[in-house]
Formats: C-alpha cells, sequence, structure tokens
C-alpha cells in the first residue's frame, strides 16, 4: 500500500483523534503529542491487514493517552499551587440544544471532574458516551472484557453526573453574567457581584509557578466577591477584556497590549449563576488562545 493513501485516511482521522485526546489529557501540547505518535505507528504498521483504520488509529490514540497520563499523574504531584485544564477558543455559535453532551465535554469544570477518574475510567467513558463506541470496540481498545468495561463505564458516569458538569446556559444568558460581573467589578460594587454567584461558588487560580496566582481555592461568596473586587478589579484594570468562546462557555480573555495574560472560565449551577470561576494564569497555557479552533458537535472531532 502506498503511503499517500494511507496519509488521506490518517488525516481523515485526526481531527476525531484531536478531540478524544485533549478531553483525555486536558493539554493540547500533550494531546498533539499523542497524535503525533499515533501517526508515527500508523506509518510503521502493515495497513493492509487493517479492516477498520478508524478503530485502530483510536486504539492506539487511546494507549498512547494513557501512557501520558501516568507520567502526568507524577508531574501533577510536584505542580505548583491549583491546576486548571488548558483552556482553548473555539468558534462562536455553540447551541446548547445540539449534541449536548460533546459540546458540554469540552467545558473546564468537566474536564476537571475527569481528573476523579481512573485513566482507564477515563478512556472508557469519553469513547462510550462522548465519542459514542459499541462496547465491545471499547473494551477492545482497552484491552478488557465488555463486562469490565461496563463496570469502567458506569464507575466513570457516577463521578462526572453532577450539575456542574452538566449545566451550561443560553449564550445571551452567559453575556449577560458576564457583563454584570464585570460591572460589578469595575464599579467595586460586592453587593451586586454577590447576587450573581451561588452560595457555594468557588474560585480557583493556576499560575503554574510562572505567574501570580492564588495558592488555595477560595469558597463562598462573600469571600470570592471580596476578592474580585480588591484583587481582580486592581489586576484587570489596565487590560483590555473580551468575551470569548472557551472550552463550549463564554468566557473572559484580558489583554495587555498583544499578550493574552488571563482567561477566565465559568460554570453555572441550575439557577444559571456562578458556581466555580477558573482563572488562568500560567503564561504555557495561554499560549494558544489567539489561535481559533473549530469543534464538531455531531462526532467530537477538533481543529484549526
Amino acid at each position: 500500500m502506498s503511503d499517500a493513501p494511507g496519509i488521506d485516511v490518517f488525516e481523515t482521522v485526526r481531527p476525531k483523534l484531536m478531540g478524544l485526546a485533549y478531553r483525555m489529557l486536558s493539554s493540547m501540547a500533550d494531546a498533539e503529542d499523542a497524535v503525533q505518535d499515533t501517526y508515527l505507528k500508523w506509518q510503521s504498521t502493515d495497513r493492509a491487514g487493517i479492516l477498520n483504520p478508524e478503530a485502530f488509529l483510536t486504539t492506539v490514540c487511546t494507549n498512547c493517552c494513557l501512557d501520558t497520563l501516568k507520567a502526568a499523574h507524577r508531574k501533577r504531584v510536584d505542580y505548583v499551587g491549583p491546576w486548571i485544564p488548558e483552556p482553548l477558543q473555539f468558534e462562536s455559535g455553540w447551541d446548547p440544544e445540539t449534541d449536548l453532551d460533546r459540546a458540554q465535554s469540552l467545558t473546564t469544570a468537566f474536564l476537571l471532574l475527569l481528573e476523579r477518574l481512573s485513566p482507564k475510567e477515563r478512556a472508557a467513558y469519553l469513547l462510550r458516551e462522548i465519542f459514542a463506541k459499541p462496547y465491545d470496540e471499547v473494551a477492545e481498545t482497552l484491552g478488557v472484557t465488555e463486562q469490565a468495561c461496563r463496570q469502567l463505564v458506569s464507575r466513570a458516569s457516577r463521578h462526572v453526573q453532577g450539575p456542574t458538569s452538566r449545566f451550561v446556559p443560553p449564550a445571551d444568558h452567559q453575556d449577560r453574567i458576564l457583563s454584570a460581573f464585570l460591572t460589578a467589578i469595575e464599579t467595586g460594587s460586592t453587593d451586586h457581584l454577590t447576587g450573581l454567584l451561588a452560595e457555594t461558588v468557588q474560585l480557583q487560580s493556576d499560575g503554574g509557578g510562572k505567574a501570580t496566582a492564588m495558592s488555595r481555592i477560595l469558597e463562598g461568596a462573600d469571600e470570592v466577591a471580596r476578592y474580585a473586587v480588591l484583587i481582580l478589579g486592581r489586576l484587570w484594570e489596565p487590560c483590555q477584556i473580551k468575551i470569548l468562546d472557551l472550552n463550549g462557555t463564554r468566557g473572559l480573555v484580558m489583554f495587555y497590549g498583544d499578550e493574552i495574560v488571563t482567561a477566565v472560565m465559568f460554570a453555572y449551577d441550575a439557577d444559571g449563576r456562578l458556581e466555580r470561576i477558573y482563572n488562568m494564569r500560567n503564561p504555557d497555557k495561554l499560549a494558544r488562545l489567539k489561535v481559533k479552533l473549530r469543534h464538531d458537535r455531531s462526532s467530537g472531532a477538533i481543529w484549526h
């Protein structure tokens, strides 16, 4: 078999592999490495005997991700401060009525819930529930029995069905909340800000030891409101602030000149109030935000 057809097949599947790898690893750089390793394996394999190229490539990519997760766990122990997944900017136009599970599976809140799972639980859940792979195919990918695969998916589902991971209000509601959030910070009104926050709201920052960020997670509407008004308001004052689509929800991106210095993602409770605020300050995780990506909500694929 010539190289050209093999490359064509791989490039057709690549966006789905990228969508899987990013959700598995919460890092675009790590996802790209996993997909590249998958390509190298594909190139060195006798493709004539492969009856289902997509299943083969998915298996290879999944196992590359599992290997990366083992190493990531060791690195995470030494990470400075709270850890937040790398945010990505996507094209606008997300419709919460269309392919809800796949769209919500990109949110920061959902990706953090996946951190509760073992690597195999994470893979099984994503392949089955997000990418709609049949149980027998997922079991073969993971090298387990179909019964064991069903157990992995069942256990994973119990951890990721919480309201924070699942509720995403319409974009116009998010825009109203974020505009009111910014106005409250600009005017220094903790009363107005507290009204936007769930009582159990949490705010966490990720500086990765490379930018100033809180080392603890703030909890409660009063404490979060005071911090936002007293600290964030001062830090954001010299910045140009844009509301952009970040990981399936509307988020805030702060520019200092041409440099992105902060990105803020949000999660909502069932009443549409802010329940989680994720403040990304780590410059390594902000580097890709200027590049707008595309997400196919019917397949979970991600591409430039």
